[in-house]
């Protein structure tokens, strides 16, 4: 059996504790030929928390093996979609019961606020579950006429099978649910690899996948290096299916492992550039506020971040001062001080990443308008900045950043601002603000994105899909398209009254 710590939070004078192995046919196990671990850091606080267990090529192999088995036997086909329905509420039933403790320990892994934690992601993760609950016995195909007096035909939508899951470090939680629900409301079983950055939250959630029932190795979670166990998964002869959300470089490296293994289903949520267009009809105090949110929520760890917002001119002076009095008035520190609306970035790569970015912008010519300045003490922390006087081939204006810095641009016309907008190779996101609705209309149809937000930004629902254009990413999250991605159509063609003669 795999070692249980108990994880200290200072600021709350509390202990949780936490099991730190490999989560494999419902129990944590040590792994079986490496002893290597993965180094769990507080972002606010840069010490370290506890070491887990690094799975090794080896372990992905049990887990696989675990959740083929079980496919096979307990899960799959084997149960029906009101036990799944039962399970998986009993599970968000759990979570909610958790809460708490789960945003408590989300915050000290990754650094955002507790309150953000608990109200927003988590509580959103039990609506998912609920919702793809809701979907486990409504799983239906067609009936499609051939002759009626002789044949008829048949749809199945049937469960793809094991399912390799890959998780970024943004919203660990809350993407943990967005792969899980789907993929257990129809029948698959899962090996999942949350990011070795923040893995505390989903080895916490194992713990209430025994609770609520499940059987052994339908939901088994590895810890692992990126290059380790995420690529072994994306290789494996035995996953049928692999998810994965992160950067668009890794999703590369993912498609090529699926394609030279077993051509494995493979859907990808990756980056973006998203723009953000403010036309001269908004209201500006609305649209400053959305634009504050699109670029800072989560300390710009997101890949819809509004990253680049282009104002018409006649309203960019006045929009602008509101924008920044909108940033400024944002407290960003621990996440265990319910003040604060941001806390630190993720970990002392992505800190660094972020302000080579920064950096880049300064020397390229843009102009600082807030931030652009680093705190000293203690902690990932990187203030809201803001760039203007930016040019399209400046990389601050090409390039995701990931962190809570924004461009800031200018348009003339309707026609400019959707060129600027579509000057990109993402299309993951896009967002714009107007009172005129035949613009609403024209804008939306025009912008290169999956997700286009009007007059709001950010803003997902369980029950809508999710998903990229371009380099952001193929297949869809969430809604009922996301059901598609663990499915697979099987027709069934059934002669009942044509005999056939013979020889032809």
């Amino acid at each position: 059996m795999a070692q249980t710590v108990s994880v200290k939070i200072p600021a709350l004078n509390k202990e949780i504790k936490v099991s730190t192995g490999l989560f494999i046919n419902n129990e944590f196990v040590a792994s079986v030929d490496s002893k290597d671990v993965i180094e769990v850091v507080n972002p606010a606080t840069e010490e370290v928390i506890c070491s887990v267990v690094a799975a090794s090529p080896k372990d992905i192999d049990i887990a696989v093996a675990a959740a083929r088995e079980a496919f096979k036997t307990t899960w799959g086909k084997n149960v029906t979609g009101w036990e799944r329905a039962r399970l998986m509420n009993k599970l968000a039933d759990l979570i909610e019961r958790d809460a708490q403790e789960l945003a408590e320990l989300e915050t000290l892994n990754n650094g955002k606020p507790v309150k953000i934690a608990r109200d927003f992601d988590i509580g959103d993760s039990v609506q998912c579950l609920r919702y793809y609950a809701g979907f486990a016995d409504k799983i239906v195909g067609q009936t499609i006429e051939v002759d009626n007096k002789t044949k008829m035909a048949f749809t199945r939508h049937e469960p793809i099978g094991v399912c390799g899951q890959i998780i970024p470090f943004n919203y660990p939680v809350n993407m943990w649910s967005w792969k899980v629900a789907p993929a257990l409301a129809v029948g698959c079983t899962i090996v999942m690899k949350p990011s070795e950055i923040t893995p505390l939250t989903a080895l916490k959630l194992s713990e209430l996948v025994v609770e609520a029932g499940f059987p052994k190795g339908v939901i088994n979670t590895v810890p692992s290096l990126g290059p380790v166990g995420g690529a072994a998964l994306a290789a494996h002869p035995d996953v049928d299916k692999v998810a994965f959300t992160g950067s668009t470089v890794t999703g590369r490296k993912i498609m090529e492992a699926a394609a030279k293994s077993n051509i494995k289903k493979v859907s990808l949520e990756l980056g973006g550039k998203s723009p953000h267009l403010i036309f001269e009809s908004a209201d500006l105090d609305q649209a400053a506020i959305w634009a504050a949110l699109g670029i800072t929520y989560n300390s710009g760890q997101d890949c819809t971040a509004g990253s680049r917002v282009y104002v018409q001119n006649s309203v960019y002076d006045k929009f602008l001062g509101i924008l920044i009095g909108k940033v400024n008035e944002l407290s960003i520190g621990d996440g265990f001080d319910d003040k604060n609306g941001c806390g630190p970035v993720v970990s002392k790569g992505q800190y660094n990443r972020v302000w080579n970015f920064i950096e880049s912008g300064k020397s390229e010519g843009a102009k600082v308008a807030v931030g652009g300045v680093k705190r000293s003490g203690k902690g990932f922390y990187v203030d809201p900045t803001i760039f203007t006087d930016i040019r399209p081939d400046m990389t601050i204006v090409k390039e995701e950043i990931f962190g809570p810095v924004l461009a800031v641009g200018r348009f003339e016309t309707e026609t400019e601002a959707i060129e600027l907008a579509n000057a990109t190779t993402y299309g993951l996101g896009a967002g714009l603000h107007s009172n005129d609705a035949s613009q609403c209309m024209r804008v939306s149809s025009a912008l290169d994105a999956g997700t286009v937000w009007i007059n709001q930004y950010n803003m997902l629902s369980n029950n809508v899909p999710f998903g990229g254009k371009k380099q952001s990413g193929i297949g869809r999250e969430l809604g009922s398209y996301a059901l598609n991605e663990y499915t697979s159509v099987k027709a069934v063609h059934w002669n009942f009254g044509e005999k056939l003669d013979w020889p032809l």
